[in-house]
């Protein structure tokens, strides 16, 4: 499902007293890539905000860090975490519990970390772009768990409500932050990014706004596919689907999935999947999509007449979207998509793609990137799941023990399953 380096030293302090960066820290340097661990662009000039308005997880914008709240960390040391020391290099160390940093802040005991294409690179290379791991980092954002201590401003929750947690905590003052597209704000600080720890631990903080609040008919379980079905929701709006509409999704992973979940739910009445591997396409056919098509090693204009006419698209589909990020689909795509359509690029792949710009002009296509989630997604995933619109317990193929979880890794790099949840440590010790 997104992050920005933290540059500022007096920044680095305040995560390091929440307990989501290790103290080390002092400098950042069809499974592929996902949006998660990536960054939004910087405009040329670009600088990180002052010490003395940064933001950090756990602080709203009017709230000020003092000492009475920042609470130094707890001498015990119970919180078992997963933990990348370099490329596919891993331990669990037994880390310090983070404690309440801020009024708004609240602590999570987590119950169940989904893993992230993003994470297996992290884990197998030891860097995502730009974004290199120099310093021991915890792993994992795709989580849920139980709430253990909350500040004393924190209103709408309490000790022992059962939470989505959405990973990445914005600036909150940016003029992006302002009109709702925070997953664009510069100063993001996002979970299992370079320097920030990820979720993949017994414990973890947040500002109480970014827990999200699961009905008592929902597992936690299906509260960690809360952040991936949120990626899925922020495309599917960005391409507008409505009732009725015929969508077309290239990549039938995890996040093609929810794509072609998502969009059914928002009421389209064609949902085609579109991949190379067999066994995914019917995977697909039998959990949401209304049709499958299997591209054959042929031209893209080629592809795309076969796909509109044998699932009977008329010009072609009302909304195309790609979430491979593969410079084959992406040409596909622009083919298929009707005059007047929208094409979002869900996916990630190389940084630069041949692409077939004489086509999307004279279609007048709308083009639409999409980068994580941003206001009101995560919370309409939720409900999503919560009224049965959805049923991502479908997508859960696997279930690991803490103890297990670098086995899980190599499980997931082999594109084994669909979705891998890593249970929380519970009393392991080491």
């Amino acid at each position: 499902m997104h992050t920005r380096t933290l540059q500022t030293a007096s920044r680095l302090a305040l995560q390091r007293r929440s307990g989501n960066v290790p103290a080390s820290a002092t400098k950042i340097s069809s499974r592929g890539l996902c949006h998660c661990n990536v960054s939004v662009p910087k405009p040329p000039g670009w600088q990180p905000r002052k010490p003395e308005t940064a933001a950090k997880p756990g602080v709203r914008p009017y709230a000020s860090v003092n000492e009475e709240h920042a609470t130094p960390l707890t001498s015990a040391k119970q919180n078992l975490s997963f933990v990348l020391q370099k490329a596919k290099h891993v331990s669990f160390e037994d880390r310090p519990v983070p404690a309440l940093q801020s009024p708004h802040d609240v602590i999570i005991n987590v119950q169940w970390t989904g893993i992230c294409g993003s994470d297996v690179h992290y884990w197998d290379h030891g860097e995502v772009g730009p974004f290199k791991v120099e310093q021991p980092m915890v792993l994992g954002h795709e989580s849920a768990g139980v709430i253990t201590q909350v500040g004393d401003k924190v209103t709408s929750l309490k000790v022992g409500d059962r939470v989505a947690m959405e990973p990445g905590v914005p600036c909150r003052r940016c003029e992006r932050c302002r009109e709702g597209r925070y997953n664009l704000c510069y100063d993001m600080a996002f979970a299992a990014t370079p320097p920030i720890d990820g979720t993949l631990a017994k414990y973890y903080t947040l500002p109480g706004d970014f827990c999200y609040k699961l009905p008592d008919h929902v597992t936690l379980e299906e509260g960690a596919v809360v952040e991936p079905l949120s990626v899925g929701v922020h495309i599917v709006r960005q391409g507008g689907v409505k009732p009725g509409d015929s969508v077309v999704v290239y990549g039938a992973g995890p996040v093609g999935l929810v794509c072609m979940a998502v969009a059914k739910a928002f009421g389209a009445t064609k949902v085609i999947a579109v991949d190379i591997n067999e066994e995914r396409l019917n995977f697909a056919t039998d959990y949401c999509a209304t049709h499958a098509f299997r591209p054959a090693k042929e031209a893209p204009e080629a592809s795309a007449a076969r796909l509109i006419q044998e699932n009977d698209l008329g010009p072609g589909a009302d909304v195309v979207i790609d979430a491979t990020g593969a410079e084959p689909c992406i040409q596909q795509s622009i083919h298929a998509v009707r005059v007047g359509g929208t094409y979002v690029q869900g996916g990630m792949g190389k940084p630069d793609v041949k692409f077939p710009i004489m086509t999307a002009c004279t279609k007048e296509l709308t083009i639409k990137g999409s980068f994580r989630y941003a206001s009101g997604d995560y919370a309409l995933a939720v409900e999503l799941i919560s009224s049965g619109k959805i049923d991502v317990k479908k997508l859960i193929t696997q279930h690991v023990k803490f103890q297990d979880a670098e086995a899980a890794f190599h499980e997931v790099k082999a594109a084994k399953g669909i979705k891998s949840l890593i249970e929380g440590p519970a009393n392991m010790t080491i």
